[in-house]
């Protein structure tokens, strides 16, 4: 702790007179970029003001002119969606951490598959059952998920049985509130619900890898939101992320 607030107060040239940020990332960050926020404040700064859903809304909520001065997302595909825009600063970009997807199910109906090849997966939905996942036409975790069902020969078989969320954190609840009998997440959110349990990882091979992109904005390119930005690929910074059971790059 005394490591971490010493980085931060090496920030506090930026933070005299300056406006609160505005951060605009992945749900799957949520609580990491929560604990940074507590940071932030306590060294000085004013509280940040966080925006977290889907990396494909956000990026369009970016586009669409959502006042933003870092953006956050679970892939590269919407970084590079802003990028191509020419609404991050390019210089500030930076992919800093990466993740594992996971199969997950209630707590309390633990299982445990290994996830090859033509597994079964459809006899643990049941007859009625869903497969919680991210939406994949635009959510991250979807776009892996189906990378992997596709690598492992299930996909055609487990459209049907979708149930499409908006974002990860959704796809968890639909298992923890027992409305899907499995979900596909990453395994930091796996981590922090006490009504899931993980009941098998999928290959690293078998979808591209989960990387998280970090931008200070266009339009919102302050001295303050580099000072951001440059904390986050500090040491005390890593160590957050890795509590919350990232992989730090």
């Amino acid at each position: 702790m005394r490591f971490l607030l010493l980085a931060w107060a090496l920030l506090l040239p930026f933070a005299a007179g300056a406006e609160p940020l505005t951060v605009m990332a992945a749900a799957s960050l949520t609580d990491s970029m929560k604990d940074m926020s507590i940071f932030w404040e306590k060294s000085g700064h004013k509280p940040l003001q966080m925006s977290f859903g889907a990396s494909s809304t956000l990026a369009r909520q970016i586009e669409q002119g959502a006042p933003a001065n870092l953006f956050a997302s679970a892939d590269e595909k919407w970084m590079d969606y802003l990028a191509d825009r020419k609404l991050i600063a390019p210089d500030t970009r930076k992919s800093l951490l990466g993740n594992t997807v996971v199969l997950v199910v209630p707590i309390g109906k633990p299982r445990t598959v290994a996830i090859a090849s033509g597994f079964d997966l459809l006899s643990l939905l049941g007859v009625d059952g869903r497969l919680a996942v991210g939406d994949p036409s635009h959510v991250p975790v979807g776009i892996y998920a189906e990378q992997a069902l596709r690598k492992l020969g299930l996909w055609d078989g487990i459209v049907p049985r979708l149930a499409r969320t908006e974002d990860v954190r959704a796809a968890l609840r639909f298992v923890e509130l027992g409305e899907a009998p499995v979900g596909i997440v990453y395994a930091t959110d796996a981590a922090i619900s006490k009504g899931v349990s993980i009941a098998g990882v999928f290959p690293e091979g078998s979808h591209d890898p989960v990387t998280y992109p970090f931008a200070v904005t266009k339009a919102g390119d302050t001295a303050e939101a580099r000072a951001f930005m440059a904390f986050l690929t500090t040491a005390p910074a890593r160590e957050v992320f890795q509590r919350r059971g990232f992989k730090v790059e």
